[in-house]
């Protein structure tokens, strides 16, 4: 008979956690082990737990490495810790889920032992499921555009958010694309917050239109950077700060200041080199929860623009207002992403 692969016990807050089939070759192009990504996670917990506390949070799983494939858990898999938390989260069918809920670092470690590279948590924390606290911006490149384009309009987009009276926070995605987050008071829900990411996002486009759109086909998009305002849509997530993400170099999604991102590219954040990043600068988005906005200017944006609502992804139910969900080149109406003349 094999013999087992050897468990190994990790400590942290108090806990000690199961570490299984640590050999296990995760990226096989920079031969990065499975305990290589557990151990990753041990090093960036305090401030991975400080953008996931009590929130509600989605684990994308590659139980087999990145050149497996991967699966989302938006529920509390059976077997968790008695210490994994969860919180409920309605989706947009109105259906619930009892979802993890990080509150302690022991539970960062069982999910990356469970295969997690990303962790995907909700805008909003368990107090208040339905009404967001962080407005969340993702600029997503096109083809034939890339990170320097995100650079570009991220510096855009910063201008509008401080117009707005909202202080943003940037990271890199892991990939090509660049992430931007504002912390709110949570007295909005997911349609306002979504319309004030509509109105940020319009003003960015309008300023930048040969580099930026928000033109939901992707027939209109051109080679831009579109600024992705469903992602505010509720049941919509991006990887947090400090996640692995799925690509063959191990990639990390980078928190920044605004100050570091002219100079960095995505390959220079991955497994093996961000802990010693985090150790000698410390954590950019540390103040994030002490810099708090609200949406009123954004969303008197939204309410004078006369383009009014764009389509929502087609998974949701119709919506208020909402355009016709057809291909532009299929459709007698524009699709509102021109300016108003």
């Amino acid at each position: 008979m094999a013999s087992k692969a050897p468990v190994e016990l990790l400590s942290v807050g108090g806990r000690e956690v199961r570490l299984t089939s640590g050999d296990k070759v995760y990226f096989p192009g920079p031969g990065i082990t499975k305990r290589e990504v557990v151990h990753y996670y041990l090093a960036v917990a305090d401030p991975l737990l400080r953008a996931l506390y009590e929130r509600p949070t989605n684990l994308k799983r590659y139980p087999d490495g990145v050149e497996g494939e991967p699966f989302y858990g938006k529920r509390l898999p059976k077997g968790a810790p008695d210490y994994a938390q969860t919180a409920r989260v309605t989706f947009p069918s109105g259906r619930t889920a009892e979802s993890l809920c990080p509150t302690e670092p022991a539970v960062l470690l069982w999910a990356a032992n469970m295969g997690t590279f990303d962790f995907h948590p909700w805008p909003v924390r368990r107090a208040d499921p339905d009404r967001p606290d962080e407005l969340r911006i993702d600029l997503d490149p096109q083809p034939g555009t890339g990170f320097a384009d995100a650079r570009a309009v991220a510096a855009v987009l910063r201008e509008v958010l401080d117009e707005a009276g909202l202080v943003g926070w940037p990271k890199t995605s892991g990939g090509r694309g660049i992430h931007v987050f504002a912390r709110i008071r949570p007295e909005w829900d997911f349609v306002d917050v979504r319309h004030a990411v509509i109105a940020i996002a319009r003003r960015v486009s309008d300023r930048l239109p040969d580099r930026a759109t928000v033109a939901w086909w992707k027939e209109e998009r051109g080679e831009r950077v579109f600024l992705d305002f469903n992602q505010a849509a509720r049941d919509r997530t991006v990887a947090s700060a400090w996640s692995v993400r799925g690509r063959p170099r191990a990639t990390v999604s980078m928190p920044l200041t605004w100050e570091q991102l002219p100079d960095v590219e995505p390959e220079d954040f991955d497994v093996r080199t961000v802990p010693g990043l985090l150790a000698e600068r410390g954590d950019p988005h540390e103040g994030m929860d002490a810099a708090v906005g609200d949406l009123g200017t954004a969303l008197e944006w939204y309410a004078a623009d006369p383009r009014g609502e764009l389509p929502y992804p087609p998974e949701y139910p119709k919506m208020p207002g909402e355009p016709m969900r057809v291909q532009p080149s299929r459709a007698k109406e524009p699709s509102g992403d021109a300016p108003p003349r």
